[in-house]
């Protein structure tokens, strides 16, 4: 009985070539208008929650209707430029997330079909090792290896949990 093969895709050199060159054009794009924090500063800094996005909105139509009550140390000008841009990065940041998310999904179910098959492979060489076909024990015993660092590391983790 075959295996169930949950994805079957494939990507032409051309596929991959334009691939390639779309996201060195969004890198190259992107170069000196975007910034890379460390943890520390992400938690610093955090995420905007909903709430406090409605408070920005609303501050800011308010800032609009009412230009004489913005503070004098508040520039409204950098402040109008930091949320046009916040809302055209939001919006290419989320069908970015989206795209990744759909190859993260993907590669999952690559990667199923691949071991599943990897574990099949294994399996049928230990048994054809076990029937001393010619030339598989060497290589059942080179890949056993795998499975023995995998076993012990469980079960290390196992008894680390347990005391």
């Amino acid at each position: 009985m075959a295996l169930e093969n949950l994805i079957s895709i494939t990507f032409t050199d051309e596929e991959l070539t334009q691939y390639d060159a779309h996201l060195t054009g969004i890198q190259t794009l992107l170069t000196g208008k975007t910034v890379n924090l460390t943890p520390e500063q992400r938690q610093q800094y955090g995420r905007i929650a909903n709430q406090n996005k409605l408070i920005v909105d609303k501050a800011k139509g308010y800032m609009e209707q009412h230009p004489q009550w913005v503070p004098n140390f508040i520039d409204k000008a950098e402040f109008d430029r930091d949320y046009n841009a916040r809302t055209q990065v939001e919006t290419r940041a989320q069908r970015l997330e989206n795209l990744a998310q759909q190859l993260l999904d993907t590669k999952t179910l690559l990667d199923h079909d691949n071991y599943t098959n990897a574990l099949s492979f294994y399996r049928m060489l230990r048994f054809l090792a076990g029937e001393n076909e010619p030339g598989t024990k060497t290589v059942y015993e080179d890949m056993k290896v795998l499975f023995a660092k995998s076993t012990s590391a469980t079960n290390n983790t196992n008894n680390n949990t347990s005391t």
